[in-house]
């Protein structure tokens, strides 16, 4: 019972260093050749946003460009912020020698 303990403990150190680890983890994305970039951590926080003055002019009243500018700036810092969770808990699990890992 005592194993199962110790094993338990591990496993929330793990988490709390893959959270931390994820947490300083920055990714950033942009859509429209750089119009609209964002920056997010492994977590998937959105720490900025950001719409280059040219893309705001340039979309006038169409503010759905805009809008989907962002939406796929987002998403493809989330992607990225998925390979990054993926890589952290592939390093940290390869180091306990489970098979497949």
């Amino acid at each position: 019972m005592n194993k199962m303990g110790e094993m338990l403990a591990q496993a929330q150190e793990m988490q709390q260093a893959m959270d931390l680890r994820l947490s300083q983890t920055i990714v950033e994305a942009d859509s429209g050749g750089g119009a609209v970039s964002v920056r997010m951590n492994g977590k998937k926080e959105l720490l900025s946003l950001t719409i280059a003055p040219s893309a705001a002019a340039s979309a006038g009243g169409d503010i759905s460009l805009l809008e989907d500018l962002i939406v796929a700036a987002v998403n493809a810092a989330a992607r990225k912020a998925d390979e990054a969770q993926n890589s952290n808990a592939t390093n940290m699990l390869g180091g306990l020698g489970l098979p497949g890992f």
